[in-house]
C-alpha cells in the first residue's frame, strides 16, 4: 500500500497549499501595490475618512485587480507554461483546474464590482468595470500580436488612484485626471525595464513587448528615457495647476530623478542590471508621490 506523504493527510498544509495558490492567481504582489494607489487615490480626496468606505474599496480593488490577474492567467496558461517566470502558476502546474479558475475569477470579479457599486457610487463601479474588461478582454489577447498592448494595458493599470478619487465624491475633475495622467505614463518605462529584463523569456511565448521591433536596442533604450523624462514633466502638473504645494514638488522632482537616473544607464549600456534599478525604483515611485501629495494636503 502506497504511503501518502504528510502534505497530503495535513489538512492544514493542504489549505496552506491552496492559499498559496490563490496568492500565485492572484498575483498578490501586484494586487497589493493596485490597493495602495487606490486608497491613496481615497484619502487624497477625503476632507474626512470614512474608514468602513476606504476598506470596502480596498477590499473590492483586491477583488477585481485579483479576478483580472486570474482571468489573464486562464487565457494565457499554455503560453506561461513556456516561460520560466511563469511556468509554475497553478494553472500551468495543474494544482488548480480550469473550471475552479473560471469559478473564482468570476466570483472574485462579480463580488468586487458589487462592492464598489453599491457600497461606493455607480461611477466607481464603473471605473472598476471597465478596469476589468480592458485588462482581460482587449489588453490580454493584443500581447501576442503587438507591442501596442502596452499602451492598452497602461489604461486600466492608471484607473486605481482616479478610482479611489472617486470612491469618495462621486465625480470626475482635475485633480483624479492627473491622478490618472501620472500613473499611466509612468506605467511605460516601468513594464518597459520589467520587459527589457524579461526579453528572451517572454520571447518563448511570443511576446514582444518593447517599444522597439529589434528588442533590447538603443530605440528600445532611448524611449524608455524619453517616457521617464516626460514622466517627471507629468507629476509636475499638480504644482503648475496649484493642486499641491513647493515641497510636495520638491518630492515629486527626487522621485523623478530616482527613475531618471538607471533610465540614462539603460541608455548607456543597455544592461539588464540598469533594467533592473529602473524597475525597483519604479516599484517606489508611486507610493512616493500619492504619500507626498497626501501629506501636502494635511
Amino acid at each position: 500500500m502506497q504511503v501518502q506523504s504528510k502534505a497530503t493527510e495535513n489538512p492544514i498544509a493542504i489549505l496552506r497549499n491552496k492559499l498559496q495558490d490563490y496568492a500565485l492567481f492572484f498575483k498578490m504582489r501586484l494586487t497589493f501595490l493596485v490597493v495602495i494607489s487606490a486608497a491613496l487615490g481615497y484619502i487624497i480626496a477625503a476632507e474626512k475618512v470614512i474608514w468602513m468606505d476606504l476598506i470596502l474599496l480596498s477590499l473590492g480593488g483586491f477583488l477585481v485587480t485579483g479576478s483580472s490577474n486570474g482571468f489573464n492567467q486562464i487565457w494565457e496558461r499554455h503560453l506561461d507554461a513556456l516561460m520560466q517566470r511563469t511556468n509554475g502558476r497553478p494553472l500551468v502546474t495543474g494544482r488548480m483546474q480550469r473550471n475552479e479558475a473560471f469559478f473564482i475569477a468570476i466570483l472574485s470579479g462579480v463580488a468586487g464590482i458589487a462592492i464598489i457599486w453599491l457600497a461606493l457610487n455607480p461611477l466607481a463601479g464603473v471605473l472598476a468595470l471597465l478596469s476589468l474588461f480592458i485588462y482581460v478582454f482587449i489588453y490580454t489577447p493584443m500581447k501576442q500580436h503587438t507591442p501596442w498592448a502596452v499602451f492598452v494595458g497602461a489604461f486600466p493599470g492608471a484607473i486605481p488612484p482616479m478610482l479611489g478619487w472617486v470612491a469618495y465624491t462621486g465625480e470626475f475633475g482635475l485633480e483624479p485626471g492627473l491622478l490618472f495622467a501620472i500613473q499611466f505614463i509612468w506605467q511605460f518605462p516601468h513594464f518597459w525595464a520589467i520587459a527589457w529584463k524579461a526579453d528572451s523569456d517572454y520571447a518563448k511565448a511570443g511576446f514582444h513587448l518593447l517599444p522597439s521591433k529589434n528588442g533590447k536596442d538603443m530605440s528600445s533604450a532611448f524611449l524608455i528615457l524619453l517616457y521617464t523624462l516626460f514622466l517627471l514633466l507629468v507629476s509636475l502638473l499638480p504644482v503648475f495647476f496649484g493642486l499641491v504645494g513647493i515641497i510636495a514638488g520638491i518630492v515629486f522632482i527626487i522621485s523623478g530623478i530616482i527613475m531618471i537616473i538607471p533610465a540614462i544607464r539603460l541608455f548607456k549600456n543597455r544592461s539588464d542590471k540598469a533594467a533592473t534599478q529602473l524597475m525597483f525604483a519604479s516599484f517606489i515611485y508611486i507610493p512616493l508621490i500619492l504619500i507626498a501629495w497626501y501629506l501636502d494636503k494635511i
